[in-house]
């Protein structure tokens, strides 16, 4: 189909961010869970939060994920 009869729209990024906004406030909605979850669960849930945030990272560092050479022709 020739460029002139496209019916696309093209869309400016104020209404693409409102679209998206749109869309994730209405999949919050449907995903949001129907009942509590079970006391148990939750504790479990909980706890894992707890060990997560106490855990330490493993991202390594950026002078871990370079060469050496780069390193210390970026920091020398």
């Amino acid at each position: 189909m020739p460029a002139a009869e496209s019916k696309l729209a093209i869309l400016d990024s104020a209404h693409c961010r409102a679209i998206c906004e749109e869309v994730g406030e209405r999949l919050a909605l449907m995903m949001r869970p129907a009942t509590e979850l079970p006391p148990r669960l939750k504790d479990l849930l909980d706890r894992l939060a707890r060990l997560d945030h106490d855990a330490p990272s493993i991202v390594p560092d950026i002078e871990d994920m370079i060469m050496p050479e780069a390193v210390f022709l970026a920091y020398g």
